[in-house]
């Protein structure tokens, strides 16, 4: 066990998901103001010492982005200079993840500018969830644990006991994941061949796999403006699938997101708290996961120097 003082902060995001962290770990989540001046610049007060401990700090960079994002570079900055021993950064969502490349000639990489800005206030360790491009974890020069939602997605629908499952990736680069839950379920999987004619905008081609008859759940690591999912979800029900169910482990739910689920042949859309939902972005068909178990465990592991992936096999 290691001898250095554990603490753990939270900033606006998902204090929820914070105290519920600090409660799988076993200690009180730590005292800490962040607010905003009367100009609109961020403030964060730390009410307790941090000198020498391993300090844990708590945000997903979700909506509004550019504020948890700020909130987070000044708590950073604040535990360096109050003299932490290390701070180890847990984002659960890490916004700007999908501009992790030049698609178009003058395109910024704003996922790796994130990186450094986080870097550069003095992170000392990540851990994040289910990162859209798990190469993002090189645009740091700092430890990356992954963590991987699958498990967590992959226990409750076991539980549920469903009937001639089939696993559907939503596109091509999702296929590893769909693959992860299917072994977990032993069942097979389908691939819904789709292209963008622009941002947040998919038309499906065809289905590469057999649904028909079939329970099919399809899983993706974001659910956005909720277009490709609606689409997919319908054009399983046309190729002759019996129900069909959604997961994933982001819930952005932006935009015409909650209607199009809502008026959707979906039966049960499945999600985690990595972003927190209001009462407004809730449905009947809505199932909240708790990633803290998960969080925590990792937290304990880095702590006391352990195997973090040894959670996954």
């Amino acid at each position: 066990m290691s001898r250095t003082r554990l603490q753990v902060f939270s900033c606006n995001s998902n204090p929820t998901l914070a105290e519920s962290i600090c409660e799988h770990i076993g200690i009180p989540l730590g005292d800490a103001q962040v607010g905003k001046f009367s100009d609109g610049e961020i403030h964060v007060k730390l009410n307790e010492s941090v000198r020498g401990s391993d300090v844990y700090v708590i945000q997903s960079t979700c909506d509004p982005v550019n504020q948890h994002l700020m909130e987070l570079l000044v708590m950073v900055d604040a535990l360096k200079r109050a003299s932490a021993g290390t701070i180890n950064v847990v984002i659960p969502y890490y916004g700007y993840a999908r501009q992790d490349r030049k698609t178009r000639a003058r395109d910024p990489i704003t996922a790796k500018l994130v990186a450094n800005l986080i870097e550069t206030a003095g992170a000392h360790r990540i851990i994040t969830m289910d990162l859209h491009a798990t190469q993002i974890q090189g645009f740091f020069n700092i430890p990356v644990d992954h963590l991987v939602g699958v498990p967590i997605l992959g226990e409750y629908f076991r539980e549920k006991g469903l009937k001639d499952v089939v696993v559907v990736s939503p596109d091509h680069g999702g296929v590893i994941r769909a693959r992860r839950l299917a072994e977990r379920l032993e069942a097979p999987i389908a691939i819904i061949d789709k292209r963008r004619p622009e941002p947040n905008v998919a038309e499906v081609m065809s289905i590469v796999g057999d649904v028909e008859g079939k329970t099919a759940i399809i899983i993706d690591d974001i659910i956005d403006t909720a277009g490709t999912i609606t689409l997919a979800a319908n054009a399983l029900i046309e190729h002759g699938a019996k129900e069909v169910y959604t997961c994933c482990t982001h819930p952005v739910l932006s935009g015409p997101a909650i209607d199009r689920i809502r008026d959707s042949n979906i039966t049960e859309m499945v999600v985690t708290d990595t972003i927190p939902l209001p009462k407004s972005k809730q449905l009947d068909k809505t199932k909240i996961l708790s990633v803290a178990p998960l969080i925590g465990e990792a937290i304990i592991r880095v702590h006391n120097e352990q195997s973090v992936s040894k959670l996954f096999d």
